[in-house]
């Protein structure tokens, strides 16, 4: 590639993330329509564009769009465009940097209290965004599946499962965006999700901070004995007993849910 098309294409790239910045000059140089001229022409593109990019960034966060509304969300999407304007040439990857960009941008970052409608946004945010990744991650669809009947050293946590904590209960508040209830922002209440998928379905669990350490514990050991031993010494229960709810109450459900696969 020439040095002279390199130039064109950078900036060619960033007139359309950033019309306004645009040289006149260069921009009297490309050619111009039967009708209009070259600024006219080019001022389609960037319109085309950016809408384009929030179009697809609203796709990738619908419920974010929805809380902020469609008129601040187009704020926050054409600002977190000019500071993270895509790099590839699939729109896979947009929103990859949006949750980030919110948390390190968000107004109250140097406030003594943060206010809670922010932390509900970058929650959501988070969120939405795990969904996103594990909708399109490497599948694990043909297993292989353990059963009930599968001995609990070859149970290990599947590859398309992911453990978050929220301050909030996004996963609610998502399910009630998509299914068109127009939901009011919840009120604070920490939760533990597990979001998985089985069957190119995707699927969150609401769980107890103690089956989030379970699972987390888990996620690092990948063995059920040592994950039931630190369950035992953080609840202070004795470890037959943690063995004995694990068996009875707990282990066939997440087994039929899809958290587990059997280990090779």
């Amino acid at each position: 590639m020439s040095a002279a098309l390199h130039d064109l294409q950078r900036w060619m790239h960033q007139a359309l993330i950033t019309p306004d910045a645009v040289d006149p000059a260069i921009a009297n140089a490309l050619l111009p329509g039967h009708r209009l001229i070259a600024s006219e022409c080019l001022a389609i593109y960037q319109r085309s564009y950016i809408l384009r990019l929030r179009m697809c960034l609203g796709e990738q966060f619908p419920a974010t769009r929805h809380a902020l509304g469609a008129p601040l969300f187009a704020a926050f999407a054409d600002e977190y465009l000019r500071a993270c304007p895509p790099s590839s040439h699939s729109l896979y990857d947009l929103g990859e940097r949006f949750p980030t960009w919110l948390t390190e941008t968000r107004p109250d970052r140097e406030a003594p209290e943060r206010e809670d409608w922010i932390d509900f946004m970058v929650d959501l945010a988070h969120y939405e965004r795990e969904l996103f990744r594990l909708f399109d991650a490497p599948g694990f669809e043909d297993g292989p599946w353990p059963t009930t009947s599968s001995d609990d050293r070859t149970l290990v946590l599947q590859p398309c499962l992911r453990l978050a904590s929220y301050q909030f209960p996004v996963a609610r508040y998502y399910q009630d965006v998509r299914a068109d209830r127009s939901p009011a922002p919840p009120t604070g209440a920490p939760c533990h999700l597990v979001i998985l998928r089985r069957n190119y379905e995707t699927v969150t669990y609401p769980v107890s901070a103690l089956h989030f350490r379970f699972l987390s514990t888990l996620q690092q050991t990948q063995n059920i004995e040592a994950a039931l031993a630190d369950i035992a010494q953080w609840s202070r229960r004795p470890l037959n007993d943690v063995t004995a709810s694990w068996t009875a109450d707990v282990r066939a459900a997440w087994i039929e849910a899809g958290f587990f696969a059997r280990a090779q």
